[in-house]
């Protein structure tokens, strides 16, 4: 279909989006590729979408910890994947809903919404490190109760630090949504991106950028 005959092209309202973090953000993505083929990337729809998040992070070269990482571009940059974009849209929409006065308060079936009439790109999402700055490294201890009693491990992920920008574009293809998703925007500043968001990383702020 050429783009002259495309009867979508144009339709919809697209915001250009520069997210900047506040507190450094967790890799979720498990570092070991043998592991993330056989239990996470088996789980794509289509095995091309499968093999290329494979690819993204072989050679990281993380210790034997299973420790999660971010995918690399060819040239080495760490970057998102853009339905981690749409699954922090659901994640605001499913909180924002419970909360009188709101847009999202006032959006049915959200995740349908979501998943087929807002869209985010492109597909790979540099991040843009501060000047001077490199990725790091956050370890914490997960706690579990279980039928043997209280149980404590180690959790290791790498981070990009505060002040890390994404450049994205979110087209949605029905406008009055457009607000709602410049709400989940908002939120960001409360509850952040990726791993552990409940103790506040991955926290941002946003702006509108020109074309």
């Amino acid at each position: 279909m050429t783009k002259d005959t495309n009867r979508i092209a144009g339709i919809g309202e697209r915001i250009r989006v520069r997210l900047t973090l506040i507190e450094e953000a967790l890799g979720m993505t498990l570092a070991d590729p043998e592991i993330y083929s056989k239990f996470i990337a088996s789980k794509a729809p289509e095995p091309d979408l499968s093999q290329e998040e494979v690819e993204a992070v072989e050679g990281i070269g993380q210790p034997e910890d299973q420790a999660t990482v971010f995918p690399r571009t060819e040239d080495g940059v760490p970057f998102c994947w853009d339905y981690q974009i749409k699954g922090f849209f659901k994640d605001a929409c499913s909180s924002l809903r419970r909360v009188p006065g709101t847009r999202s308060s006032k959006l049915t079936a959200f995740k349908k919404v979501i998943d087929g009439t807002i869209f985010v790109g492109p597909r790979v999402i540099p991040f843009e490190l501060p000047e001077g700055a490199s990725c790091g490294r956050c370890e914490r201890p997960l706690r579990a109760s279980t039928a043997m009693g209280e149980r404590i491990a180690l959790a290791a992920s790498e981070t990009v630090p505060a002040g890390t920008t994404l450049d994205f574009e979110v087209l949605v293809m029905n406008p009055k949504d457009a607000e709602t998703v410049r709400e989940w925007l908002d939120y960001g500043q409360l509850r952040g991106l990726f791993q552990w968001r409940n103790s506040g990383k991955g926290r941002f702020t946003w702006e509108e950028v020109e074309d």
